[in-house]
């Protein structure tokens, strides 16, 4: 049976392992949304950097920018396991988005660390 000072450890542990991972995340400037469709959902993620070019810093900026122009390219992001095999959101293909396809852009969090598009 775990003792109350082992339960505070753990707890303490994976309080530290999320914060570095946010940490993480924000150092790299990745933003993750998720794409909802007719026929599914898709994860894309976006630098601060392209966000900026599109115009905002969130899901309202990349709706608005798909309606505008009609079509985006993005970075598609699925979990797989990195070097040291742990889980990471990551970069899967650059794919194309279409306006009249997509429903509704929404923010997405991850608990996985974020590995950068190239």
């Amino acid at each position: 049976m775990l003792s109350r000072c082992d339960l505070i450890k753990g707890a303490a542990v994976a309080l530290l392992t999320l914060s570095i991972q946010g940490a993480w995340a924000q150092e790299t400037k990745m933003n993750l949304f998720k794409i909802v469709t007719i026929k599914d959902e898709i994860v894309v993620g976006l630098s601060a950097e392209e966000l900026q070019a599109l115009g905002g810093n969130d899901a309202s900026a990349v709706a608005h920018a798909l309606a505008q122009k009609g079509d985006l390219t993005v970075w598609q992001y699925n979990v797989h396991r990195g070097p040291n095999g742990e889980l990471q959101q990551a970069p899967t293909a650059k794919i194309g988005l279409l306006a009249n396809a997509s429903l509704r852009v929404e923010p997405y969090t991850t608990p996985y660390q974020i590995v950068p598009h190239p």
